[in-house]
Parts: C-alpha cells; sequence; structure tokens
C-alpha cells in the first residue's frame, strides 16, 4: 500500500459501515436477479406455449419487447453484481474508496449512496 493510499484507509467504524452496505446492496441484487430470471423464463415459457409470429401477431412485439426488455435489466442487476464483489475485493485488500482514475480519497458519503462506486465526483463528470 503506498502512502498515500494509506493517508486515505478507511477506518474500522468506515469499513463497518461499507461492509455491511455492500452485504445488503449484494442481498437486493441475488433477490432481483432471481426475481428477473423468473420473469424471463415465464416470459420465455409462455411465448413458447402459443404458436404466435412476432411478426404478423399484434401481441407479439410486446412479448418481444417485455422479454428484451427484462433481459436488460436482469444484465444490469448481474454487471452490478459483479461490481459489488469487486468492491468487496478493494475493501479486503485496502484499496476500497480510492478513485481509479485519480488515485485520491472518494468521499465517505459518495461511498455510502453509491458503495459499489471506484471513482471520484471529479472523475466520474469528466467521463461525460
Amino acid at each position: 500500500m503506498t502512502e498515500h493510499h494509506r493517508d486515505a484507509a478507511l477506518t474500522p467504524s468506515e469499513q463497518a459501515t461499507i461492509r455491511e452496505l455492500l452485504d445488503t446492496d449484494r442481498r437486493r441484487t441475488t433477490d432481483r436477479i432471481a426475481l428477473l430470471g423468473r420473469d424471463r423464463d415465464e416470459i420465455v415459457t409462455s411465448s413458447a406455449l402459443t404458436a404466435s409470429d412476432d411478426e404478423h401477431d399484434p401481441e407479439g412485439s410486446s412479448t418481444a419487447f417485455e422479454r428484451a426488455h427484462v433481459q436488460a435489466l436482469l444484465d444490469q442487476a448481474l454487471t452490478h453484481l459483479a461490481e459489488l464483489d469487486l468492491a468487496a475485493e478493494r475493501l479486503r485488500d485496502g484499496t476500497y474508496g480510492i478513485c481509479a482514475k485519480c488515485g485520491q480519497r472518494i468521499p465517505l458519503e459518495r461511498l455510502e449512496v453509491l458503495p459499489a462506486i471506484k471513482t471520484c465526483v471529479k472523475c466520474a463528470s469528466r467521463r461525460r
């Protein structure tokens, strides 16, 4: 750990707070993934039971949209879960709370709102 990172390290109390936030977010995300997976499976199953032609069936386009929408939400949740796992890894190795772009400490308030975040506001705003 560099001197810069040691100065920016979280206190044990802050680490406990962040660990709880990450765990809570992870539980919610895994629950969401399970729910979205069931929704996707139900859509696929129900569309397989009907002999619909998406191109000519008036309901076909909405079914295809619904299936794509649920899949997009599922993909987002899976990505967020991976980001949470990486954040937990950074917390364990002592690099959590350090901006991945500039190396400065990310304010605790930002970490509490977005526990998987890896950039400070300044660097995140440059991305746009």
